[in-house]
C-alpha cells in the first residue's frame, strides 16, 4: 500500500508538500510515521492512500501512534497552508511538539477525571443574558463584549461546564500563561485535573508527553495555554475560548504565519460548535464582523456591586503649569502618589514603551505630522532628514516651524520606564519599587512576584503593556499614564486602535470594587485626540464609529484585506533593486493597490537592509493569488492580513 505523507521538515529552499512512502500498515489519515527524508529519519503525518506511484517508493520506518490525529487538524494543515500561502511541511513542524519521534524515559502521571465535576458558578442577570445569547446564536464565532470587571471568567467557566457535561473538550487560549495567571488558577480551582496546561516554560520532554497524553486520553479536558494549544490533538472538541481577544499575540509572525484567532473560527465553524473570542476592547475588524454577523454579545455591568468608575483626569502635557515640580509627573498626580504612601494604598505607573520612536510634534499645540493619505503618523529619518510614511512611502521635509500654530518647537523624542523609575526613587526615597518591562533584565517577573505585589510588598509598580491587563490588585488607587499619546506617534494603521486598548486595560486596573475611591491621571501632548478622549470616558462604541470612518476612507482593515512583503539583503543596493522589480512586478494587476517601496520601520539589522512593499485589495482572494504567483527568493517574507506594518 502507498500513502502520501507530509514531511514535518521543510526539503531545501522549495517547499515540497507531499511525499509518497509505502507501507505493509493499514494507516489512516492522520497517522503520525517516521519516515526516511535523505539521510535523516523524520516524522511525518499520513494525508491519504494513493495508487503506486510511477518510482520505487521507499517504506516508512514505522507508525509513532496508534491513534491517529484527529480530523479538524487534518483540515486545520490544509486550510493553513492555502490561506496564508504556507508550505504544508512547516504548518506540520507547527502541528507536532519537538521531538515527537523520540522515546522519553520519564511518563507524566495520567490524568484523571475532575472530582468537582458540578462546580457551582454563580451569574448574575447581565451574564445570564449573555449567556442565553451565545447559545442562542446560529454563528460559529461570537464576540463577547465584556468591559473590564464584568465577569467574563464566570461565562466562560458556565460554558465550559457545560461542555465537559456533554462529554466534550475545551480548548482556552491566553495570551500568556504568566499574564493570566488569575484566570488559569480560577480553572484549576473549578475543575480540578481536568485541566490541562500547556506553555513555553515547559520542557520540549514535558511538552511532548503532554500532547501524547492529550492523544489518548478517553476523558474530556480543558485545555489552556497560548496559541499553539490550538494544535493540542483533542478529540470531540466541543468549544473553543480566546480571552484577550485583541492581543497582538494572537498572530504568530513566524513561520508558518497565521491567526490564531482565524483559525479558531476555522475549526468551530468546520465542527459546528462555538468560538467564543472574549475582550474588553475588541479588534476594530472582529467587531465589525460580530456587528454584521449579529454575533456581538454585549457584557456591561460590573460584576461586583461595589465597583464604581474612578475619577479620571487627563492633563495637558503642553500646560507647563502642571509640572512645576517635575518635568515628567504632574503635580496632582505627584499628589495623589504621596497620599497613597500615607495610606498604605498603591500606585501604578503606565508608560507605552512602544512609543519610544521618535514622535514629530508640536509642543506648543499638539500638532502631530500625519500623512496626507493614510492619516498614519510619518517617521522621521535622520539620514535624509525627511518625515516618511510606511504604508504608501509619501515623503516630505521636516517642518522648521509648525504648519498649524507656526510655533518652532517640534520635538522629535521620547522617554522610557526606566528613567521614570530613577525620578521616582528620587523623589520618593523611601517608597518600595518595582518595574517591569521588557528591559529588565532582573529574574523577578510580574508572574513571580505576583503574590507580593498583590499583598502590598511594593508602593508604586512601573511598567509597559506587562502591568496594563489582567491585574486585579486590591490595594491600588492610583494610576498615572506618563504620556498616553506615546503610542500614536507610531507609523502604523492600528496605532490609534492600540492607544484605545491599552488605555482602557490600564484604567480598567482601578475601580473594581476594593478601595472606596479610585484615581486616574491620563498625561498626553494631545488631550482632544479621539483615542485618549473616548478611552477616558469608557466610549468603544464612539471610538469605534470614529475609527471605522477613518479605516474607510484610507481604505484600510476592515474595509480592505492588506499584505506585506518585505525582502532583506546585505546592502540597501540589493534590497532596493530587488524590491522594484517586484513592485514592477505587482504594480499592473487588477485591483491591486501596491505602495511606493519604502524601508520598513526596522530598516536595518544584523541580516542587512530591509524593503516592503504594502499590498491592498477588496479581495483576498485576489491578493492572495498575486502574491503566490511571485517568484520565490529566500529573502522573500510575505505576511498576509499584518496585525502590523511594524514588525520585520
Amino acid at each position: 500500500m502507498f500513502y502520501e505523507v507530509v514531511p514535518a521538515k521543510m526539503i531545501g529552499s522549495s517547499a515540497v508538500d507531499f511525499l509518497t512512502y509505502s507501507s505493509e500498515l493499514d494507516l489512516k489519515p492522520g497517522h503520525l510515521v517516521l519516515i526516511p527524508l535523505r539521510k535523516s529519519k523524520i516524522p511525518g503525518i499520513v494525508i491519504k492512500k494513493v495508487k503506486a506511484p510511477d518510482f520505487k517508493a521507499k517504506p516508512i520506518e514505522k507508525l509513532l501512534y496508534e491513534t491517529p490525529l484527529p480530523g479538524h487538524l487534518l483540515k486545520s494543515l490544509v486550510w493553513l497552508s492555502e490561506y496564508y500561502l504556507n508550505p504544508l511541511p512547516s504548518v506540520a513542524a507547527a502541528l507536532l511538539p519537538a521531538g515527537v519521534e523520540k522515546t522519553r524515559r520519564k511518563s507524566l502521571v495520567p490524568q484523571t477525571p475532575s472530582s468537582t465535576a458540578d462546580p457551582d458558578i454563580p451569574l448574575n442577570q447581565s451574564q445570564k443574558t449573555a449567556l442565553k445569547k451565545i447559545r442562542s446564536s446560529s454563528t460559529a464565532t461570537k464576540l463577547l463584549f465584556g468591559i473590564t470587571g464584568s465577569g467574563k471568567t464566570n461565562v466562560y467557566l458556565k460554558l465550559a461546564k457545560k461542555t465537559l457535561t456533554d462529554q466534550k473538550s475545551v480548548v482556552l487560549l491566553v495570551p500568556e500563561i504568566a499574564l493570566t495567571s488569575q484566570l488559569v488558577q480560577i480553572f484549576e480551582r473549578t475543575f480540578d485535573r481536568s485541566v490541562v496546561l500547556l506553555h513555553s516554560r515547559q520542557t520540549d520532554s514535558e511538552r511532548h508527553q503532554i500532547w501524547a497524553q492529550i492523544l489518548t486520553a478517553k476523558t474530556p479536558q480543558i485545555i489552556i495555554g497560548p496559541r499553539s494549544a490550538l494544535f493540542a490533538p483533542v478529540k470531540d472538541l466541543g468549544l473553543i475560548i480566546i480571552d484577550e481577544a485583541h492581543e497582538s499575540s494572537f498572530y504568530q509572525e513566524n513561520s508558518p504565519k497565521y491567526s490564531a484567532t482565524r483559525l479558531a473560527s476555522f475549526i468551530a465553524s468546520s465542527l459546528k460548535i462555538t468560538c467564543l473570542l472574549g475582550t474588553a476592547t475588541p479588534l476594530i475588524s472582529d467587531y465589525y464582523l460580530a456587528t454584521k454577523h449579529e454575533a456581538l454579545v454585549p457584557l456591561k455591568t460590573k460584576a461586583k456591586s461595589t465597583a464604581s468608575a474612578p475619577n479620571i483626569r487627563i492633563i495637558d502635557f503642553k500646560d507647563r503649569t502642571f509640572f512645576n515640580k517635575n518635568r515628567y509627573f504632574s503635580t496632582p498626580l505627584l499628589k495623589s502618589i504621596q497620599a497613597n504612601l500615607e495610606n498604605r494604598h498603591q500606585t501604578l505607573i503606565f508608560h507605552n514603551r512602544r512609543g519610544s520612536a521618535p514622535l514629530t510634534i508640536c509642543e506648543n499645540c499638539g500638532w502631530q505630522a500625519l500623512c496626507p493619505t493614510c492619516f498614519l503618523p510619518l517617521t522621521l529619518h535622520t539620514d535624509s532628514y525627511r518625515l516618511l510614511c510606511h504604508t504608501c512611502g509619501h515623503s516630505e521635509p521636516v517642518p522648521l516651524n509648525c504648519p498649524s500654530c507656526k510655533c518652532p518647537n517640534i520635538l522629535h523624542k521620547g522617554f522610557g520606564t526606566k528613567l521614570l523609575e530613577t525620578e521616582l526613587g528620587r523623589l520618593f526615597k523611601d517608597a518600595r519599587l518595582a518595574r517591569f518591562d521588557a528591559d529588565n533584565l532582573r529574574s523577578e517577573t510580574l508572574d513571580a512576584l505576583y503574590d507580593q505585589v498583590k499583598n502590598g510588598d511594593f508602593d508604586i509598580i512601573i511598567g509597559t503593556q506587562t502591568v496594563a491587563k489582567g491585574l486585579d490588585l486590591p490595594l491600588l488607587a492610583t494610576v498615572g499614564v506618563v504620556q498616553a499619546d506615546a503610542g500614536l506617534s507610531l507609523p502604523d494603521f492600528t496605532s490609534e486602535e492600540r492607544t484605545f486598548e491599552l488605555l482602557t486595560q490600564v484604567i480598567g486596573r482601578v475601580g473594581r470594587g476594593h478601595l472606596n475611591t479610585a484615581e486616574v491621571y491620563i498625561q498626553t501632548y494631545q488631550p482632544d485626540h479621539p483615542a485618549i478622549r473616548y478611552a477616558s470616558s469608557a466610549d468603544y462604541e464612539k471610538f469605534s464609529d470614529y475609527l471605522l470612518r477613518s479605516r474607510a476612507r484610507a481604505k484600510l482593515p476592515p474595509f480592505t484585506y492588506l499584505a506585506k512583503l518585505s525582502l532583506t539583503y546585505k546592502t540597501e543596493a540589493a534590497a532596493l533593486k530587488n524590491i522594484k522589480s517586484y513592485y514592477k512586478a505587482l504594480s499592473g494587476v487588477s485591483g491591486l493597490f501596491v505602495s511606493a517601496p519604502t524601508p520598513a520601520f526596522h530598516e536595518r539589522s544584523e541580516k542587512g537592509y530591509t524593503w516592503q512593499l504594502v499590498l491592498r485589495s477588496r479581495s483576498r482572494k485576489a491578493l492572495a493569488s498575486a502574491l503566490a504567483s511571485l517568484k520565490k527568493s529566500p529573502n522573500l517574507k510575505i505576511t498576509l492580513d499584518p496585525p502590523t506594518l511594524l514588525s520585520a
